[in-house]
């Protein structure tokens, strides 16, 4: 939906707004726009990303910017032994890895998946499957344009 170039601006606003005075991850910050717009508000932001080219340009994108970081290569190599995020921004194209993204938030963290086609059935949809039934997650998914829907989850204590 976005090309995988960035968070488009209804998006970016919402993550802005979710990222105030929290820690954040980006899993596939493409050209580093949205983790710059995060870093607006958000007490740090680290960023990964695995193409060395959109990498480059997300890095000159985020440098002077105190309170950002980009990591290049893989998201769960790369931020192994950090965390726990307040948000992490699940961004990335390729299949994701919950229980590794989980390992990332603490309780009371925020887990925020874009680019999903509104309307269809959580059935057989392996992300709207783990982010809406899985008992860990208080889940919703909102529409940001009719055309693209996020799914914002908490984690829940225990």
């Amino acid at each position: 939906m976005t090309g995988g170039g960035t968070a488009i601006p209804e998006v970016q606003a919402l993550l802005r707004t979710l990222a105030a005075g929290r820690d954040v991850a980006e899993l596939g910050a493409a050209f580093g726009e949205t983790a710059a717009v995060m870093a607006e508000t958000a007490r740090s932001v680290v960023a990964v990303e695995l193409d060395p080219e959109r990498a480059a340009i997300a890095r000159a994108r985020l440098e002077g910017l105190p309170n950002a970081e980009l990591l290049e290569g893989d998201c769960y190599e790369s931020l192994r032994g950090r965390g726990p995020f307040g948000l992490v921004f699940a961004d990335g194209g390729r299949p994701l890895d919950w229980e590794a993204i989980l390992a990332l938030a603490g309780p009371g963290s925020l887990v925020v998946k874009d680019d999903l086609t509104p309307g269809r059935p959580t059935e057989g949809d392996d992300v709207r499957e783990f982010l809406l039934r899985d008992r860990r997650l208080a889940a919703a998914e909102i529409l940001a344009t009719p055309e693209m829907a996020v799914i914002l989850a908490g984690v829940l204590p225990g």
